[in-house]
């Protein structure tokens, strides 16, 4: 089974424009999120899916292939798509591209329940509930059936429970958008357009369940840090700090 990852990067994010090129301790964050990306030991090739020349430039830089796409596509997910199909592979790893501080034994995790059951179509991860997660209208949860498949993801508290919701519960947890597809998913999963209720929660994997995907979840034990906006680096640089000094 052949495994690759798919950085999705472009440098027109409407938050944080030129995001993938910011330094972090001197460093691009896009280039943090490479360097640990090729720590995993299951993706046979790390791959950088972008619209920019700098980008690309970077990407060869860290020693990884870049692939041109279109600048128009709607999402990340469309853009890793278009990146591999003259790519062989079994399983596409979506790699957020905004997560510096991804770590390869969290991506092989991902792709281990695929080497095992071939008819998996994708694999999310999750994480355990706090009180103030699962009161977030900006935070997703997942629902989880007894093989730790999602049921369904929503940004309002679930499951919903006629007294206060009190967490941590364990049939449902934060969702983490870390993604990994059988490739032959992708591409149905890219074909179809969006759906009424992924544009009502605004929660792009609802459309996997529309169309009958099973999706396993992984349990992280800590959260993951992205980049949302430009404060968001401190916040990563806080971390690294405190990881030298350990």
């Amino acid at each position: 089974m052949k495994a690759i990852g798919v950085i999705p990067a472009r440098y027109g994010s409407t938050r944080f424009p030129g995001k993938p090129l910011v330094p972090i301790q001197g460093k691009p964050l896009l280039q943090w999120t490479i360097e640990g990306a090729k720590t995993s030991k299951r993706l046979s090739e790390v791959i950088v899916a972008t619209d920019d020349d700098r980008i690309r430039a970077l990407a060869e830089k860290a020693g990884v292939r870049a692939v041109m796409t279109d600048s128009n596509l709607p999402t990340g997910t469309d853009r890793i798509w278009q990146a591999v199909q003259n790519i062989e592979a079994d399983v596409v790893v979506n790699v957020q591209g905004d997560e510096p501080l991804i770590e390869g034994a969290l991506l092989d995790r991902l792709v281990e329940p695929f080497a095992t059951d071939s008819t998996l179509e994708m694999a999310t991860m999750g994480l355990a509930l706090t009180q103030a997660t699962l009161e977030s209208p900006q935070t997703p949860k997942i629902v989880l059936n007894a093989r730790d498949e999602a049921l369904y993801f929503s940004r309002l508290p679930i499951p919903y429970t006629r007294q206060a919701p009190v967490a941590p519960l364990t049939a449902a947890l934060k969702h983490i958008g870390l993604y990994a597809y059988r490739r032959s998913f992708l591409e149905t999963f890219c074909a179809q357009p969006p759906t009424e209720l992924e544009l009502a929660e605004s929660l792009e994997q609802l459309r996997a369940l529309y169309l009958g995907a099973r999706i396993k979840v992984i349990r992280a034990e800590h959260d993951s840090w992205g980049v949302d906006v430009p404060e968001d680096i401190q916040k990563i640089e806080k971390i690294l700090a405190e990881r030298t000094k350990a």
